[in-house]
């Protein structure tokens, strides 16, 4: 049940991060002007995105242009657009593969792969958590150099986004479901959920007398084995192994086998 729990709190995460991730790429407010200095007082404020800019006016008219050219963006703004798309990718992929692995749902449910399926979904979680999280953590370091150097002009820093801040809870959701889902499947739950129905074997042998020696009239037993069936007329000793407890009944058993 607590790999379950694990499982269906990762993808819960996963989804929000997904989804926080797309709405982060598409908003235009990675930066925004920063009022200070002399553009304390500005008729117009202007913020940015990867795909668009947009200009507020006083009056509270807002006007966002996509970008006319993209291949003419600075590079950081092309890596940051490439990254965060496959970072949606990635964690749809992850969205869908997990579904699959996940124990509450229907598919491959007597498959020893299902675990792995999640796992596998795990780690498509947290490659996309790691590339929503570069282009973000890059344009914050580029918002602070700036915004703190002196050599820049006022009217030319910016400050930090809603859309950044954002694209940081998201990649950290996308993280945390990834690592949930990597280690809600334990190998020792795999042997304990997944197990073969053992076939009976003898529980004892009779042991065979030395030559020149007669037979003793009581059974010896020089081996045992914890899983199988011993059957002794008249008396019978069943054993049989469920996981790592023994069940055994007997019925005045005239031998006293020590387990």
């Amino acid at each position: 049940m607590a790999s379950l729990g694990l499982q269906l709190v990762g993808y819960v995460l996963g989804l929000l991060g997904l989804l926080g991730t797309v709405i982060a790429m598409l908003l235009p407010s990675w930066r925004t002007s920063s009022y200070v200095g002399a553009s304390i007082v500005t008729a117009v404020g202007f913020s940015k995105g990867l795909w668009m800019e947009c200009a507020t006016h006083s009056t509270g008219i807002t006007q966002c242009d996509i970008y006319s050219t993209m291949l003419g963006l600075p590079a950081d703004i092309q890596a940051a657009q490439a990254m965060m798309v496959t970072s949606s990718a990635m964690s749809s992929l992850a969205c869908i593969v997990s579904v699959v692995g996940m124990r509450c749902t229907v598919f491959f449910q007597e498959s020893r792969a299902k675990d792995r399926v999640a796992v596998v979904g795990g780690v498509f979680f947290i490659l996309g958590g790691l590339l929503g999280f570069i282009p973000v953590a890059w344009n914050l370091h580029g918002i602070l150099r700036d915004f703190y150097s002196p050599l820049v002009p006022d009217s030319m820093k910016f400050e930090i986004g809603e859309a950044l801040y954002l694209g940081i809870i998201s990649s950290l959701f996308s993280l945390i479901a990834g690592i949930f889902l990597c280690f809600s499947c334990s190998p020792q739950g795999n042997r304990s959920n997944y197990y073969d129905a053992y076939q009976a074997q003898p529980l004892a042998t009779r042991s065979s007398p030395r030559p020149g020696q007669a037979p003793k009239g009581k059974s010896e037993f020089n081996s045992y084995s914890l899983t199988g069936f011993l059957t002794q007329d008249p008396f019978v000793l069943t054993a049989r192994r469920r996981g790592n407890s023994v069940l055994s009944c007997h019925k005045e058993a005239k031998y006293i086998i020590i387990l």
